[in-house]
């Protein structure tokens, strides 16, 4: 194939498939310059809130509707930069619902001002599209780059309220802080690239089985765990793990429950996407590229002390032995791999998987033991609600643990553990949007967030009472709401990942320190809802009723009814979420 031919192959793969199945986030960057061309020609005259909620509609109905389309399974586009499966799609459909209920959110509660809406919408949706790129992304320099378009818009709504000094040291420290994790998780890609010589994350774990089987990995293990632990260090900052969590508390407590929503949420969710996505690139080579994956003799170099076969990034792009042969001189040694199955290297990675299994489950376990007990200090409810999203975050990757422990030995049960996580980010976003929604609405009338002054408020305004109480007993996980669901299935991934010999003493552990965990995060979350009901009410606070007859108490109760169904009504969501991990594997 000569480059002509090669440059057409791409355009219209690129045309055909690529661009097609990258519509939702297209929509968003049209969106976004849309946003910035009214800022330019309106001014302030005109708000950009209806630009970001119709761009959102639009970027949710086609994501939605690529759902119903799609029948291929797991496909890369543009060139393997990207994956295209149910797993891509349930997330964008999830950060594209996000964001219509945050973007009326904070129509609602009035932040931010006319004036600042097209950089404000601008920021949250150019986040958004980081994190869609984090939920696909299929190689390290598209890993690296999801993560930072995620994370700079964030560092500037940390700092949107403008003249409050908090505000701004939060997002002084959230930029050092994201500065130095992004530059430790550079470090640890480059590690790696060099080490496997790809950045195509199908294409490393083949690299790695290869390395283990041939006996030349021995003398590189400590490489390649520095390697881990550097990538590791960005994805336990986007997470907020202990103990990359620090950041969170004083950014929480410094910028607005809007923002905080956002970042506990929808950050999150990203984030513990591409988790899912590292853990899977690392653990398991996909069968398409065992079975015709083109490979390449490369001479060692100094990093390399022997010829190691290195796979090319998959194009979809025929290739064979023969073109291969024709198209250049230096691979026409190169052969096809046919009737290889990819179950073949899942023996030789267990290291790896339970490397990254102790990883998780060491940072998840410490994750939400110091989030729950950090939480009872706190008389600040932002602050509260900070360690609390530390505590779910530890939670959240223990069915990672599990699921990698599972990997090569039922596949069934890891991909069952897997769709815990597109379960719970589901659950997840009624419960603490619906938490910083409430938190926001009574700063606007009480001009406080502390939890002293919400005391005997459920004389004042019941209902407000009442929604708040049913979102923070379903953030401990009682039954029958949502989180008692989330909560169960967490649990039942750590109980089938029990029948792996060498993952069973962690996992029971895990299962030990997630249900102390749940009794002991009842206690702080009980002194919210004491406080409310039974304290009697501070005299300084401004009197009045909070309607819930009213467009904000509308919105209460719309995000907190599914934290009601989908406590009694959650096996469609969990075969929804079944549906998204189907083809995680191939």
């Amino acid at each position: 194939m000569n480059l002509t031919e090669l440059v057409n192959s791409l355009f219209t793969n690129t045309v055909d498939i690529s661009l097609p199945a990258f519509r939702p986030e297209l929509t968003l960057c049209v969106t976004i310059v849309l946003m910035l061309l009214s800022r330019i020609l309106f001014g302030s005259r005109f708000s950009a809130f209806w630009i970001a909620l119709a761009g959102s509609i639009v970027g949710f109905y086609l994501a939605v509707q690529s759902w119903e389309t799609n029948t291929i399974g797991r496909e890369e586009i543009f060139t393997g930069l990207l994956v295209y499966d149910r797993f891509t799609i349930y997330f964008r459909a999830f950060l594209l619902l996000f964001a219509i209920l945050f973007i009326l959110l904070t129509r609602l509660s009035g932040i931010p001002d006319r004036e600042d809406s097209p950089d404000f919408y601008s920021l949250v949706l150019g986040g958004i599209l980081g994190m869609c790129l984090m939920a696909s992304a299929n190689h390290l320099l598209m890993i690296f780059l999801a993560v930072e378009m995620a994370s700079v818009p964030s560092y500037a709504l940390a700092g949107m309220l403008k003249g409050r000094r908090e505000s701004s040291e939060a997002a002084l420290k959230y930029v050092i802080y994201g500065a130095g994790a992004a530059g430790i998780m550079l470090y640890g890609i480059s590690l790696l690239a060099g080490l496997l010589g790809s950045c195509h994350l199908p294409t490393m774990a083949w690299q790695l089985s290869h390395l283990i089987e041939s006996g030349t990995m021995q003398d590189r293990y400590m490489v390649l765990v520095l390697a881990g632990l550097m990538v590791a260090v960005g994805l336990a900052f986007k997470l907020s793990a202990v103990p990359f969590h620090f950041w969170c508390p004083d950014v929480f407590e410094g910028a607005s429950a809007e923002v905080n929503a956002y970042l506990s949420v929808a950050s999150k969710a990203g984030a513990l996407a591409l988790l899912v996505r590292i853990a899977i690139g690392f653990t398991t080579v996909p069968a398409d590229l065992a079975v015709a994956a083109p490979v390449a003799p490369v001479t060692a170099t100094s990093a390399t002390t022997s010829t190691i076969p290195v796979v090319a990034v998959s194009v979809p792009v025929a290739v064979t032995a023969t073109d291969s042969a024709t198209s250049n001189a230096a691979t026409s040694t190169a052969t096809v791999l046919k009737g290889v199955n990819a179950s073949a290297h899942a023996a030789s990675l267990t290291p790896i998987r339970q490397f990254i299994m102790l990883l998780v489950a060491f940072i998840a376990a410490i994750t939400c033991t110091f989030g729950n007990l950090a939480a009872y200090g706190q008389r600040n409810i932002k602050r509260m609600l900070a360690y609390s999203t530390i505590a779910h975050a530890g939670y959240m990757m223990m069915p990672v643990a599990a699921a990698v422990a599972l990997t090569g030995v039922n596949d069934i049960a890891a991909k069952a553990a897997y769709a815990v996580i597109p379960f719970y980010v589901a659950v997840y976003l009624f419960m603490n949007l619906g938490a910083f929604a409430i938190v926001a609405f009574l700063r606007n009338q009480f001009r406080t967030e502390q939890i002293t002054d919400y005391a005997g408020l459920v004389r004042q305004s019941p209902g407000l009472v009442i929604c708040f109480a049913t979102i923070l007993f379903s953030l401990v996980g009682l039954p029958p709401l949502a989180g008692f669901a989330g909560k169960l299935l967490i649990f039942a991934s750590l109980v089938d990942a029990i029948q792996v010999d060498w993952a069973r003493h962690t996992m029971i552990v895990l299962l030990v320190v997630g249900g102390v965990n749940t009794a002991l995060s009842l206690f702080y979350y009980l002194n919210v809802i004491k406080t409310m009901t039974l304290d009697p009410e501070p005299t300084n606070r401004v009197q009045g009723q909070f309607p819930m007859i009213s467009p904000a108490g509308a919105y209460i109760v719309l995000v907190t009814l599914p934290v009601l169904v989908l406590g009694l009504f959650w096996n469609e969501l969990n075969i929804l979420a079944k549906e998204a991990t189907k083809n995680l594997f191939s």
